[in-house]
């Protein structure tokens, strides 16, 4: 089993042409800023969504609406805990701790919600849930660093 360093996440540069190993480079404006934070939000709550529905359509359900909000929401709590307790606004697009702590919280936090409110715990929809928000949270983030260095790699020094 690897370890992975603990410590405080260092902030990238914003003047860096390229990240450190395992960082994204965040923007360095403002504007920029809340334009990156918006879009990683949006994608996160997609992803939930998208899970939502994915399981709404291999259940026939009488209010496809209904049965999406109904399984999206302990999940979409746990997502919204998760950016809170990660302050995942101020590094959104790193897969590491944010992407994995978001789809750790998430699932945990919409599992705990779900058992709660007496709905459904089959393994299978445990293995599953946690399979597909693990490639989706932490997925795209890992896109988007591969897009940040590829990018950083070309910019001129």
């Amino acid at each position: 089993m690897s370890t992975v360093p603990s410590g405080p996440a260092q902030p990238s540069a914003p003047s860096s042409p390229a990240a450190a190993p395992g960082t994204t480079p965040e923007p360095s404006t403002g504007r920029t800023a809340a334009r990156v934070v918006t879009l990683a939000v949006v994608l996160d709550v997609v992803s939930v969504l998208a899970f939502a529905a994915g399981g709404r359509a291999s259940h026939a359900a009488d209010s496809p609406l209904t049965a999406v909000a109904g399984i999206a929401w302990p999940f979409l709590a746990g997502l919204a805990v998760a950016w809170v307790v990660l302050r995942a606004w101020r590094r959104p697009l790193v897969p590491w701790p944010v992407g994995v702590g978001a789809w750790a919280l998430t699932w945990a936090v919409g599992m705990a919600l779900r058992a709660a409110t007496g709905e459904g715990l089959a393994v299978p929809f445990l293995v599953v849930s946690a399979l597909f928000l693990l490639a989706t949270l932490v997925g795209w983030r890992l896109v988007a660093s591969l897009v940040a260095r590829l990018r950083a790699a070309r910019t001129p020094r």
